[in-house]
């Protein structure tokens, strides 16, 4: 606004001073041209305005999530919109962009056909990332795993889509990839998860009692959510039994921590144990 605004005054000075004919058309095409640049820099800079006004008023960043990720798909194509038509308009201001834009106006029809099968892949690139800002089978901050690596959806374009992997790298993907293949993710309804650790223990082992470890774990950590838990025998082989223990957590993050803790926890409890916790293999030696 203050570059419009100056550019405004900038004119009317001009019509005040005495220059050369030649001078004066320069400085009045000048003008003209930032003022297009103007212009296209203060609607792009209403639409980030806009975005940062719209994002404290969302509530939760769970419930903010489809709405970010449509309203920056509008945005992203307004703003190309935008200098795309800044662009054309600056273009035009010269003599010989309209005398060529005149003369091509008879070939119209053929140039028509020819850029639309030069930009067939490109609209359709495009017109994937609409479906995607829409139909939202991803949002940005959902926990997703692509490509056998599991990360966070950080930025979704027209075009591409970045997920911001566990170790800080950034995978970038091609909006039709998240319309063509399958893929997990992880918050697409809600942001809790179920977690399991499997452990192994002996045969002789009391159950009841690693399951009340367990309980007395999950509650001594913030880390769950206190909605469900579980201790079952899933397997059973000639010389151990494999414990499955299930539990709760609010986010993917907390889930990865607390399956670390109760891992680390019924490991050092079986040990405890002694020869009832830890697999023992047992060999009968017949006398001779």
């Amino acid at each position: 606004m203050r570059l419009v605004l100056t550019l405004a005054a900038a004119r009317t000075a001009l019509t005040w001073l005495n220059f050369s004919p030649a001078l004066t058309d320069a400085l009045s095409h000048a003008h003209v041209l930032a003022t297009i640049l103007g212009v296209v820099w203060g609607l792009t800079g209403a639409l980030n305005v806009a975005e940062a006004l719209l994002q404290p008023r969302l509530g939760t960043e769970a419930a903010a999530a489809p709405v970010r990720t449509q309203f920056r798909a509008l945005k992203n194509i307004i703003s190309f919109g935008i200098v795309l038509l800044g662009l054309a308009f600056a273009l035009m201001t010269f003599s010989q962009v309209r005398e060529v834009g005149t003369s091509l106006l008879a070939s119209a029809g053929v140039a028509g056909v020819v850029v639309g099968f030069a930009a067939q892949r490109t609209l359709a690139t495009v017109l994937a990332g609409l479906q995607l800002a829409f139909t939202q089978p991803i949002r940005i901050g959902d926990v997703v795993v692509v490509e056998r690596e599991w990360g966070w959806v950080d930025e979704i374009t027209l075009t591409y889509v970045v997920v911001r992997l566990w170790d800080q790298r950034r995978l970038v993907l091609p909006v039709g990839y998240f319309l063509e293949k399958p893929f997990e993710n992880w918050t697409r309804g809600s942001t809790e998860l179920l977690g399991s650790v499997y452990v192994f223990a002996d045969l002789t082992v009391d159950v009841d009692v690693v399951r009340a470890e367990l309980l007395r774990v999950l509650q001594s950590t913030s880390l769950w959510d206190r909605r469900a838990w579980a201790l079952h025998v899933t397997d059973c082989g000639e010389q151990s039994v494999t414990l499955r223990a299930m539990m709760s957590a609010a986010n993917s993050d907390e889930a990865w921590e607390l399956r670390c803790l109760v891992r680390e926890r019924l490991v050092a409890f079986l040990r405890g144990l002694g020869s009832s916790g830890l697999v023992r293999k047992r060999l009968q030696v017949q006398p001779t």
